[in-house]
Order: C-alpha cells, then sequence, then structure tokens
C-alpha cells in the first residue's frame, strides 16, 4: 500500500517534433482522401491563390503553401490573407472567440561553439497564424449567380508569355507528357487531346501538366542540378516527382488556375502516404525545391 504523503512524479508527454507534426497534418488529410497540395477548387471550396501575409505583404513558401492551403480546405476559409495574432493586433483587427490559428513553420539559428569557432546552427520552429475569415470584423462575401459559372481559359497571354520566357524546347506529339534530360526536352500531348473535367477547363489541364514538366526542366545541371533519381520508385525518383507536384501547384495557384487532378487518385495518394511516412523531411525538401524551381523560372524573364 502506497504512503498517504507520497508525491507522484508527473507524466511527462514528449514533445513532438516539428518535422512530425507537419508531416502528420499533411498525412491526416492524405488519409482522408484530400491531396492539400491539389486543392478540389470548386464554387464551394477556398479561393484560388498563393497565401500571404496581410502585414508583410509577403507569400509564404514551401511547406507553408500546403500548410495554410491544407488549413483553408479543413476550415472552408475563403481568403488567401494571414497574419500572426499580433498582425492582426496592429492592423486593429480582433480574432473571433473560440477561432484556432493554422501551424506554420520557419528556421532560426541558435548559436553553439564548434572547434573553438562560434556557429550559428539552424533549427525550426513554429508558429501559429489567422485567416481573414476568423476576425471578428469578417463579413462573407455575397454569392452572386455568376459564382456557379466556371471560367473558360482559351488562351491566356500571361501564362504563354511566362512559358516563351522560360525558353524551353517543347514538343507535341500524340504520347504522354514528359522531360528528356539528355535531350533537354519536353514532350507534350497534342493541346486538342485534353478535355474539360469536373474541376478544370482543358486549357488548365493543359497548363498545369506543362508547368509539371517545366519544373522538371528546371532541374536540369546548367540549372539547378537537382539529383535525378536512377530508376522509378527510388528515393531521389519520389523526391523529384513530389518537387514537380509542388512547383506545378504554386504556378497554377500564382496564376489563379485550377490544378489538374491526377488519375488513379487512391492509388496516388497511398503512394505519397508511404513515401510520407518513411521520411519526415520528404516533404520539407520537396516543397521548399518546388518553391525554388518557380522562383527560377519567373526569373527568366527577358
Amino acid at each position: 500500500m502506497e504512503n498517504a504523503n507520497t508525491v507522484q512524479a508527473p507524466i511527462t508527454v514528449p514533445r513532438l517534433d516539428v518535422h512530425d507534426l507537419v508531416t502528420n497534418i499533411i498525412i491526416e488529410q492524405l488519409e482522408k482522401g484530400v491531396i492539400p497540395w491539389r486543392q478540389p477548387w470548386t464554387d464551394d471550396s477556398p479561393s484560388v491563390g498563393l497565401p500571404r501575409n496581410k502585414t508583410t505583404g509577403n507569400y509564404y513558401r514551401g511547406i507553408n503553401i500546403v500548410l495554410l492551403w491544407s488549413s483553408s480546405i479543413k476550415n472552408n476559409f475563403k481568403t488567401d490573407d494571414w497574419g500572426s495574432f499580433k498582425q492582426w493586433q496592429s492592423n486593429k483587427e480582433s480574432i473571433r472567440k473560440g477561432e484556432k490559428g493554422s501551424l506554420v513553420v520557419y528556421y532560426d539559428t541558435i548559436e553553439k561553439e564548434q572547434d573553438g569557432e562560434l556557429q550559428k546552427i539552424p533549427f525550426l520552429k513554429s508558429s501559429y497564424v489567422f485567416n481573414r475569415c476568423q476576425l471578428a470584423s469578417f463579413v462573407p462575401p455575397e454569392i452572386t449567380e455568376t459564382t456557379n459559372q466556371k471560367p473558360s481559359y482559351e488562351k491566356i497571354e500571361a501564362v504563354d508569355q511566362f512559358i516563351l520566357n522560360t525558353g524551353a524546347i517543347i514538343g507535341h506529339h500524340k504520347g504522354g507528357a514528359s522531360y528528356n534530360r539528355k535531350t533537354d526536352k519536353i514532350s507534350m500531348p497534342k493541346i486538342e487531346s485534353f478535355i474539360e473535367t469536373e474541376t478544370c477547363t482543358a486549357t488548365e489541364n493543359y497548363v498545369a501538366t506543362l508547368f509539371h514538366e517545366l519544373v522538371h526542366w528546371s532541374g536540369a545541371e546548367n540549372r539547378l542540378n537537382r539529383v535525378k533519381g536512377k530508376k522509378f520508385g527510388d528515393q531521389d525518383y519520389a523526391n523529384e516527382e513530389l518537387i514537380a507536384e509542388f512547383g506545378a501547384s504554386f504556378l497554377t495557384a500564382g496564376f489563379g488556375l485550377r490544378t489538374a487532378e491526377k488519375g488513379g487518385h487512391a492509388g496516388y495518394i497511398d503512394h505519397w502516404l508511404k513515401i510520407l511516412k518513411e521520411d519526415n523531411r520528404c516533404i520539407f525538401r520537396a516543397s521548399s525545391e518546388g518553391s525554388k524551381a518557380v522562383e527560377y523560372l519567373r526569373s527568366l524573364r527577358p
């Protein structure tokens, strides 16, 4: 029998690693059948665009784009404007009672002596931000009849100019889409082979596919020099595919377009679940490299 005066030691709960915390958020969405970097944008879903910080005006990058898209899907947020509690407060705005913040991450440094020299060691930190929809002052926009009409994109001048600026050699044929590193050429199906789907116009499907290949093109040795997988299924191959997935999604959102769905939805999700569960840093690397690819492609203006 225990002594009445015995003090029981407190139960300590191990703190979840930030990499695990983020990866688990993405895994949770995938297990629900939702691909957070491929938003199912419809009339009732979140707005099409890249999340940005309302105070600084800067767009979020890398994994934070995916995290905030994921939160928008989960909570049905209708705007792309985000800010911390203090940032909204500095804009004389208040968060509604009971609202929960959405996770974002960033790197900080800590000074540590190594070999007699003071080194700055980077480490990952987490923070929380709130969407404009969570403000006490937010009034949902009125839904008009035109909201339910699907936009039709036949020719998008800004997109055409962006593709032209890259200088990539793009050929069209009857086969599938691919990028060949040896010849440094992109092969695309003919434009007329793309059809309108429930979530995208034919042109949006074409553009999203081409953006995917352009991100692969950016990884060539004479450009960003990313590691290329030796065969289908190896880790480097999976990383490069995920980089192209993120990069294409970031690009389409930047142009206000929707991202094409992949065929074999369930198998596609199972594939990425397996990758993410094996490596909790995979999604950080891929999203970061995806953002770098977008910045590189956008820098190719004359």
